[in-house]
């Protein structure tokens, strides 16, 4: 193997030769340095593209030919980002830094300033090869639809990125000027409370995507609500500082990443995969409307198919306490039936029927607290469609229906009067 590495030095050394005597017979004595150096600089260049040109073109005909890529993803995601091409360009650039000593062994001062020329160039493609490893990893998760993965890697790779330009400037500064890696660091020392001041936003986000990523309550296109901000919509794109939020009035919002961690957020897109919405409204009854129900109007209201076996029950088996009762006559004493009981079971049977309300889901209609607006019936349900247009469809039929079925019960609906 040294031998081989000899006769390419040598090979290498017997044209660099040809061109320094070319150069100098045919060139005045005054521009042949210039003119050799330059034309060893274009003859070494030239060959280092050739065979970088040459091998990126095997490199990427093995993967084309060779690998099926929609069955092996993780290499579907490495030819997509060009990983490749960065492995090509670090062997291309290593042979440059093993051929200047041979093309330019006639000049010492050039080969030291090209040798820090394809140094920094070393350290740029290896940089460049990570941030397209990162770029691998995320079309590898793309590929998997592992949207949770996708957000955690984008706050690693953000961070990464602005932490690798740091770290590579200050391994070129010190290629560049042979300054010792730890004197400048060292000296960083002393401004890291301005470093972190600086960097707070990233380093918030950054914890932010993990957090959000490990804890999976949210991604990229989850329909969620931040009542702080009063915004609803689409979650369009989460970087390491920015998230992007399509609000459903066609407009974008646009709020700080470590927000994500610190303020309240609905995250809707549970139900919206589930097909269904909550619905939670309440009705106000005037209080003074409320009364006991004679005979005469539970015969009346046992008309109503919903509520007759109900009604009929119940007036066998207070029928029955009341005959045990002293002053029975007294409508007063012991259980009675409610005009607003008897139609807040009908509310709840009239839901438990409804087609359009989840079965699956909890069903209720209950009594909150006393207001000065009257007594809240709250209907507490769940439409079987959680599109918007069609939920807003089913819960005003609902409600429609029972403001207008309370009169049968001879109940008041409050209406609030507002003074212009």
């Amino acid at each position: 193997m040294k031998d081989e590495l000899q006769d390419t030095k040598d090979f290498l050394q017997d044209i660099s030769d040809n061109i320094h005597y070319f150069v100098r017979d045919n060139v005045p004595s005054d521009l042949a340095l210039t003119c050799q150096i330059i034309l060893k600089f274009v003859f070494l260049a030239g060959l280092v593209y050739l065979l970088d040109f040459l091998f990126k073109i095997l490199v990427n005909t093995i993967f084309k030919y060779f690998f099926d890529k929609e069955k092996f993803p993780v290499l579907k995601s490495i030819y997509q980002s060009r990983i490749t091409n960065s492995i090509v360009h670090l062997g291309a650039l290593s042979f440059a830094e093993t051929a200047l000593r041979s093309v330019f062994w006639r000049h010492p001062k050039s080969f030291e300033f090209l040798g820090v020329i394809v140094s920094v160039a070393i350290i740029f493609v290896i940089a460049g090869m990570l941030f397209r490893a990162l770029s691998a990893l995320r079309n590898y998760f793309v590929i998997k639809q592992d949207y949770y993965k996708i957000m955690a890697l984008n706050a690693i790779s953000e961070s990464v990125k602005i932490f690798g330009i740091f770290i590579l400037t200050v391994v070129g500064i010190c290629v560049i000027f042979g300054i010792k890696g730890g004197t400048i660091l060292g000296s960083l020392g002393a401004i890291t409370a301005v470093l972190v001041l600086v960097f707070r936003d990233t380093i918030l986000g950054f914890v932010t995507g993990l957090h959000v990523a490990t804890s999976k309550s949210m991604k990229v296109g989850d329909w969620i609500g931040i009542p702080k901000y009063n915004i609803e919509g689409n979650i369009s794109d989460i970087s390491l500082l920015t998230t992007k939020i399509t609000n459903f009035d066609k407009t974008v919002s646009t709020i700080p990443t470590y927000d994500l961690l610190t303020t309240e957020i609905k995250n809707l897109q549970i139900m919206s995969e589930s097909n269904t919405r909550r619905i939670k409204k309440s009705i106000y009854f005037n209080i003074n409307s409320f009364k006991f129900l004679d005979d005469e109007e539970i015969e009346r209201l046992k008309d109503i198919n919903l509520i007759s076996e109900y009604l009929e029950g119940k007036s066998i088996e207070i029928r029955k306490e009341k005959e045990k009762l002293a002053h029975k006559d007294k409508i007063v004493n012991g259980r009675q039936l409610t005009n607003i009981g008897v139609f807040r079971y009908y509310a709840q049977k009239y839901i438990e029927n409804d087609p359009d309300v989840e079965k699956k889901g909890v069903m209720m209609v209950r009594q909150l607290d006393i207001t000065p607006q009257g007594l809240p019936l709250e209907i507490y349900c769940f439409a079987n469609d959680s599109k918007w247009e069609r939920f807003e469809q089913i819960q005003a039929d609902i409600f429609d229906h029972l403001l207008v079925a309370s009169k049968e019960f001879d109940l008041q609906v409050m209406q609030v009067s507002v003074k212009v």
